[in-house]
Formats: C-alpha cells, structure tokens, sequence
C-alpha cells in the first residue's frame, strides 16, 4: 500500500516539474526589471465587466476546442459518444485560450473607446479560436449565411473545421478580418505594421507566438515602429504571447526570464508590461490594454500637435500564460496543460480510447456551455456586451480587412518618354515616373526598398519626398514615402500589410535577394487565390515587384549577386496571380510600371536593367508593343523579318541587346541568312493556349515564331524555366534555349554573357546552325562561320584577361 503511494506521489511531483517550467533565473542585474512597466491591476475591472471577459472566453473556448474533435451533438445536448468524434483529428489547441482571451480583451478596447482595431495573428493554426470569436460577433453570417448565429450555424461551423469542403486548420482568406496567411511563420508582425501605414485611426492587435518570435523575419521586424510616423499612421499593439512551447520543445521566450525579455524589448525601443498573473488575468490584462492605448494616444497626439518626440518608446505586452490553457490537465502522468502535448490535438485518441474519451468528455462539459448559450444558440447578453453594436467596428467586418482598395491616380508617362536611338537607364526613368506618381498620392502608395534605391538609380522618387527612419533626425516626421531597411522580410511584410488594406506598394530589389522573400511571395499568393475564391473579399492592388541590379550586370559584385531564380518562383504561382514582364528598353519599362501600378489582384515582376541601354521605341511603339506582350523587331529583321531562316527571341534588356548584336553581326559576315528578331516583354505569352490567360493561341504563336524555323531563345532567367512555359507548344525540336546558366564570378559585363553563352558569337553560333538546316548558303559556309565567332568570343575573353575591361564599342546601339 505504501508503495503505491510512493508511486503516486513520485508521478505528480514529477508532472509538477513539467508543466508549465520556469525560466532558469538569468545573470542581468536586478535593476533591469525596472524598465518594465508597473501596473497597479487590483480589482481593476468591475464585475460585469469580469463576468462578461470570463464567460466570452469559455464560450469561445468551448467552441474551439469543439471543432477540433465533434461532428455531432455540438452543444452537448445528449450523452456524449465516440460516434460523435470525428475521424479525423485536426488543428492546433494550444494557443487557442491565449487567442480568445486577447480577442475578448480587443472587444473591450473597441467598445470602451470606440476604435477601428484588426486582429492580427501570429500563431496562424490558431483558427479554431478566431472562428470562434467570429462566430460569437455574427461575422462569419455576414459574409458567410450559412454560419449564422444560431443553433444551427454553431453546428454547422464546428463539424466544418478541418472537414472537407470547411474550414481549413490554419486562419486564410476564407477567414473574416484576416490579413494574414497564417501557415508561414514569421510575418504577422511586418504585415501589421504594414496595415496602420497611413492609416492614423487604425490600431492593429498583433499576438506574435513565442515559437514564431524565433524566426529571423519576426527578430528583425521588431524594428517596423522606427519607420512609423505618428502624425500620419496607426499604431499596433504588439502581444509577445510566452506560452513556453512549440511542437516538442520549449521556446526561447519561454525559457527568458522577466529580466531577459524586458532587457530585449527595451533595446528594440519598447515600453514593455508583462502580464502573468494567472489568478487575475483579466484584471492585469485589461489595466495593460489600457495602459498601451494610453501611451499610443499620448505618442500620437505630440506628433499630430506637431511636437513629436523623439524616438517614442510604444508599448508591447509580454502574455505569460500556460499552453493549451483550461484544457485537460494530463494524461497517464504526462502533462498536457502547460506543456508541447497541448500544442496540437491533446487527446488524439478520443476515438478509440475510452480513457482519452473521458478526459474529452470531461474537458466540453467543464465550460458549461448549457449556461453560456440561449435555448435558440445565441450567447448570453453578459458575453454580447462586449461585441461591438456597430457592425464596422467589429474585428471581422473592418472595411479595411476585405474592401480598402483605393487606385492611383496615376500620370500620363509618356511626358517623360526617353529619345528613340538614345541610351537611358530604364531605372532613371521609372525613378522620374515614380515621383510623379508620389506627388499625385500622398497618401496610399508606398516604396518599400531594402536600402538599394539609390544603388537601383531610382533615386529621382528623392525629388519630393524624403526617406520615413524616424529614427533618424534628418528623415524624422517628414512624411517620407520611401520606407527602406535592409531586410526583405520586412519590406515584404510592410507591402503585404499595406496592400491588402487597400493601398499600393512597390518593392525594388537587387534580383539576386529577391528570393529572400520568395516563400513569403508565395504564401501571400496562395492568399489571394483564396481570397478571389471567397467572394465578398474585395479586389485589391497587385503586388510589384522592380528586380533590378541584375546578374548581367552585377559582373562587378561577383558570383553571390548574380541570381535570377525570383522569376522561377512567380511563373509558379497560378496563372490567374502571375504576371511577369522583361521590357527592352526605358520606354517599355515605363508603360509597364503604370500598367502594373494600376493593375488589381496580380504578383507582378518587372524585371529590367540600371544601366544605360538603347531605347529601341518611340512611345507608341513600346505601348503597342508592351500591350501585345511581344513583337516582331523588324528594323533587326531581314526584309522586315519576312520568310526566315531563323528566329531570334531575345527576352530581358541585356539579352535582347545580344540578340541585336548578333542579328547585326550576321547581316555582316552571312548575307544570305535571313533573320527574324523576335522580344518577348509578356512572358506568360509563351505559355501553350489557354494556360495562362495571356498565352498565345497556336496562331498567333506561329505568326511571331513561324511554324517551322528554328528559334533561339536568349532569357534573362534559367533555361529550364523557359523550357517549362513552352512545354505544350508544337514543333519545340526546333527550339533553342539560352540563359544564366550558373557561371559567373567577379569580370566585364561582356564576359559575364560569354561565361553564360548569351553573348552575340553564342547567338550567331545558333543562328548558323538553325539556318544551316534549311538554306545551302548558310550551310556551305557553316562551319567557317561558327568558327570565327567561337574563335572570337576566346579572343575577347583574352582581351578581358589582359586589360581588365570590355574593348571599346561594344554596347554601342547596333546598326543596320
């Protein structure tokens, strides 16, 4: 007998060592914590306004917790059965009761002072409780009647989670007042501060899970609140929610003392208040919230009143509470509650297990749902207190959230329209319609840039406006438009935030570091698909993308820099999403900002050069031929590209120049080969018919391409990217593909093109061998041709090797 008692006293101290563990005390000195905020919390609500958070939260608790296991009997109204369990067990319930307890307390916020406030959450597997608010507010009905707030609608919502044809596990589009796609971690906080960008009555609630703070997009993200202007934008309230654990392992904010966190928030240039008092969590949480609205107001009004203060500390909120909160306490002397087995479903047999099955039982009936429900399904008027009457002002109504887009007014670039035959940076000249764009908006188009606009030569958007640092004594409260930090995460996150509130944004990068962002890209697109599929989601700006410094260019950074993968990762992206232009010149790069700029629900990639180059187009011609998305370049041509032996396709600025060089090579040393020069500006015209709503149809195919000659191809990206669009397409044996294929290092910019074999010998080489095929004149002198141009890319590359440099002349416009 006393043995067993042993046992049983072992099993629980041990299980007291587990759950919810203290961080280890660290080595700061104890006056660090005096930088942390005191709160005198006592008996701060009153109490209905305790019963109201307490009974908000076990109803939404309950019904979350709901959605992860029953199909059936949702409200508990018979004896519950494992037949009632679903087959399948999905979600995530660990960050559920944090989840709900900030949403009841944002709930507050709104109704005491009458905010416009978006919920922005980290912990994107949280679902299950944000559904559950939604649903206690009647938003899921609004937009979604087949969940109204009722019976009926609780039932349908909680076997819908996680079930086909539902819910998915993870807050999307689908999701009312979402702004964030919740699989990725990592970005909840950039997109928040993205969101209040100009907009100076919007205040973003944005809980950031202890496992996301880990991730090097969220570190670096705790800096967005030095590039925002009080007197222009909102505010956000950020929420560090300490719940200690992440799938299997305790996090390192769960494993940092006060001391540690307060040190590091504090350096970030944050007020921080860290709320841990389980036993009156409502009163701390709610004194806190007050608290951070206060400091917002106090920072906001200085800036609007024109005294602003110099590098404001905003308030932030540490949210200590255990993991999975409220839920079953452990199981066969293992601990759920405060420890990583609550981070997913923390009963996973409740199916099959009788055991498990009396734990769940136990858990549902523990919140008293009877108690928190009418007899109809609606919650109880204590729990109704807190939802906003005004519907707007609901979390997942915000206009913002599904129907913000406001368009540019955008000016006529033609204005500014570069000389034909002249040489011209396509940068200069997008910077020169940049600022005129700014000039017309001041207020709903950003540039978002990772410290390279200068080094891009945008720098002409500097006419008018200024960089938005706040940190910075020489760009502090000066209305900036060019919002720059080098991170991509950041400027990415700001743009996503800022974009789907309903403004434009437009993210000029090196090409090489655009992939630092690609998965985020990819995450937001999946965004937008659903958000199109949803249908009350409104339409909004396309995301732009300028990638420049490109790898034909980028000989003198050397072999890091040079890196065209980014166009691989949005040809990708469903084609209703991906557009993706390579204009030839500064003219067609101008038609195509304004047309991206003004375009809707699109990622859009412009990819394009800073050096000089020549303008090939008057005005109209780069209109038409951008609208086209490719032309035939007859001025290159033989007779007007007339009855060819050979196509030549050159797609990007430097790799079109090559093709140029080499049509007019040939014109030279081979007469009687006769030469189509095709450039391609639309990518996704290449695609087969009907793949991509701007593929070309067969016919219209041929009538650039012929439907027999053989076609090289000089691209800007990977050739197996190219490869891949044109799979479909007839006749493709006839194909040739020439592109970045891996080699670069520190050298000219010619010989960056030769170490690639995109240079005019590489082209003229291939244009030899098409013809040959075709026209005895050709053939005969075949191999005496290609030898020359072999024989002279090995004499330019010795000339690179001596002298260091390009021989004079060759980036001169080719003539003819």
């Amino acid at each position: 007998m006393s043995t067993t008692t042993t046992t049983t006293t072992s099993s629980v101290l041990h299980l007291k060592e587990l759950a919810n563990p203290p961080p280890d005390p660290s080595l700061l000195p104890d006056y660090v914590q005096d930088l942390g905020v005191k709160i005198n919390f006592k008996d701060y609500l009153s109490s209905e306004e305790r019963c109201a958070l307490v009974k908000f939260q076990q109803l939404a608790d309950y019904i979350a917790a709901s959605m992860i296991f029953l199909k059936s009997d949702a409200l508990l109204e018979r004896e519950l059965s494992q037949d009632d369990i679903k087959f399948r067990l999905l979600g995530h319930w660990g960050t559920c009761p944090g989840l709900t307890l900030v949403y009841a307390h944002c709930n507050r916020l709104i109704v005491k002072h009458n905010l416009n406030m978006i919920y922005v959450v980290g912990p994107g597997h949280g679902a299950p409780a944000i559904l559950a608010d939604l649903w206690i507010e009647d938003s899921l009905n609004a937009f979604l009647p087949e969940y109204p707030r009722s019976k009926k609608g609780l039932e349908k919502l909680i076997k819908s989670f996680s079930w086909p044809g539902g819910f998915p596990s993870h807050v999307n589009a689908e999701v009312p007042g979402s702004i964030h796609e919740g699989g990725e971690l990592g970005y909840s906080l950039a997109v928040a501060y993205g969101a209040i960008m100009d907009k100076p009555d919007l205040i973003v609630t944005c809980v950031v899970g202890d496992g996301e703070s880990e991730s090097g997009p969220l570190a670096a993200a705790w800096n967005s609140h030095k590039f925002i202007d009080p007197a222009e934008s909102g505010a956000v309230i950020p929420i560090l929610h300490a719940n200690g654990f992440k799938i299997s392992e305790r996090t390192i904010p769960g494993t940092d003392d006060d001391k540690e966190l307060i040190a590091l928030f504090s350096g970030y240039g944050y007020q921080v208040r860290i709320v841990e008092d389980l036993k009156d969590m409502d009163d701390d949480l709610a004194a806190s919230m007050d608290w951070a609205l206060d400091e917002i107001k106090k920072i906001q009004t200085a800036a609007r009143s024109g005294k602003p203060i110099a590098k404001p500390r905003w308030p932030m909120i540490v949210l200590r509470t255990p993991k999975g909160f409220s839920g079953p306490k452990s199981l066969n002397g293992e601990p759920i509650e405060g420890s990583f087995h609550s981070h997913q479903v923390p009963l996973p047999e409740a199916k099959t297990n009788p055991k498990q099955f009396r734990l769940l039982k136990e858990w549902l009936l523990s919140y008293g749902v009877d108690k928190l429900l009418t007899p109809d399904g609606q919650p109880i008027p204590e729990i109704l207190s807190l939802v906003p009457k005004e519907r707007t002002k609901r979390m997942g109504q915000v206009r913002e959230t599904f129907n913000g887009y406001e368009p540019l007014v955008l000016p006529n670039w033609k204005p500014i329209a570069k000389e034909k035959g002249s040489q011209y940076s396509a940068m200069k000249a997008v910077g020169e319609y940049l600022d005129a764009v700014l000039v017309k908006n001041p207020k709903n188009v950003r540039i978002f840039s990772p410290d390279e606009l200068v080094s891009n030569k945008l720098d002409a958007v500097f006419n008018h406006t200024n960089r938005d640092f706040q940190w910075d004594p020489l760009t502090r409260a000066k209305g900036g438009r060019v919002t720059e930090i080098l991170s991509e995460h950041c400027c990415q996150g700001w743009m996503q935030g800022y974009t789907l509130t309903g403004r434009v944004g437009v993210f000029p990068s090196y090409e090489s570091f655009l992939g630092i962002i690609a998965t985020m890209m990819v995450q937001y697109a999946k965004f937008m698909k659903m958000a199109k599929e949803t249908k009350w989601r409104r339409d909004i700006s396309s995301l732009n993308y300028i990638e420049t410094s490109t790898w034909t260019r980028q000989e003198h950074n050397g072999f890091s820099h040079q890196n065209p993968a980014f166009i691989g990762t949005v040809i990708k992206v469903k084609a209703e999403t991906a557009r993706i232009y390579l204009p030839p010149d500064a003219n067609c790069f101008l038609s195509t900002v304004q047309h991206c700029l003004r375009s809707k629900n699109y990622v859009n990639l412009m990819v394009g050069s800073k050096a000089p180059t020549p303008v090939y187009l008057t005005a109209e011609e780069a209109e038409a031929h951008c609208v086209a998305g490719a032309s035939v370049w007859r001025f290159a041509s033989t007779d007007d590209g007339l009855d060819p032996d050979v196509v030549l396709v050159g797609i990007g600025v430097e790799l079109t120049f090559e093709v140029i060089a080499a049509a007019a090579l040939l014109k030279k040393r081979a007469p009687h080969l006769r030469v189509r020069v095709v450039n391609v500006t639309d990518l996704m015209i290449l695609q087969p018919d009907r793949a991509h709503p701007h593929a070309l149809s067969d016919e219209r195919f041929a009538s650039l391409f012929t439907d027999d000659k053989p076609i090289h191809f000089n691209y800007h990206g990977y050739p197996t990217e190219l490869k891949g669009l044109l799979f479909g397409r007839p006749n493709l044996d006839r194909v040739t593909i020439a592109g970045y294929d891996e080699e670069g290092t520190t050298t000219t910019p010619l010989s960056m093109m030769v170490l690639n074999k995109t240079d005019r010998w590489s082209v003229a080489v291939r244009a030899i061998e098409g013809a040959a095929r075709c026209n005895p004149h050709v053939q005969i002198q075949s191999h005496l041709l290609i030898s020359e141009f072999e024989h002279a890319r090995c004499k330019h590359q010795d000339y690179v090797f001596e002298h260091g440099k390009d021989p004079e002349g060759l980036f001169d416009t080719p003539k003819f």
